[in-house]
C-alpha cells in the first residue's frame, strides 16, 4: 500500500487510512461511524481523524442538530487521496488474484475475517 501510494505522490500513508477513506468517500460521517468502520475505540478514531485533519485530508464540524456529534468530511485533497487509496487497493487485489488461486484466496480471506471478528469480540486468536 505504502509503495503504491508513494508512486502516486502520497508519502504519508498510515495503515488506518484505507479503512477510514473507504468509509468517508461516499460522504460525511460522524466520528462514531468512523469508529465502527474500522473497529477502534472512539479515542483511537478521534486520534486518527485529528491526524487526517492535520494532514489536510478531512475537516470536522459539530453536527447542527446534535453538538455532541462530530462530523468528518473529506477535503478536496482527501477526496483525491481517498481515490488513490482505492486504486492501490484494487491493484493489490488484482495482483493477488494473479499470483494465488481462487480457492487459496477464499480460504485466506475467511481466516482473516475470523481473526478480525475475534479481535472485535475480545477473543484472542488462540481461543
Amino acid at each position: 500500500m505504502a509503495e503504491g501510494l508513494r508512486r502516486k505522490g502520497y508519502d504519508d500513508y498510515r495503515p488506518s487510512d484505507a479503512a477510514v477513506f473507504r468509509h468517508l468517500l461516499p460522504g460525511p460521517s460522524s466520528v462514531g461511524e468512523v469508529t465502527a468502520a474500522f473497529g477502534a475505540s472512539r479515542q483511537a478514531a478521534r486520534k486518527v481523524v485529528a491526524g487526517l485533519e492535520r494532514r489536510g485530508y478531512v475537516s470536522t464540524e459539530r453536527d447542527s442538530t446534535d453538538a455532541r456529534r462530530l462530523v468528518v468530511s473529506l477535503t478536496p485533497s482527501g477526496q483525491a487521496y481517498g481515490r488513490a487509496v482505492v486504486e492501490v487497493i484494487e491493484a493489490v487485489n488484482r495482483e493477488l488474484t494473479e499470483r494465488v488461486d481462487a480457492e487459496q484466496l477464499a480460504a485466506t480471506r475467511q481466516v482473516l475475517l475470523e481473526v478480525i471478528s475475534g479481535e472485535r469480540s475480545g477473543r484472542s486468536a488462540s481461543e
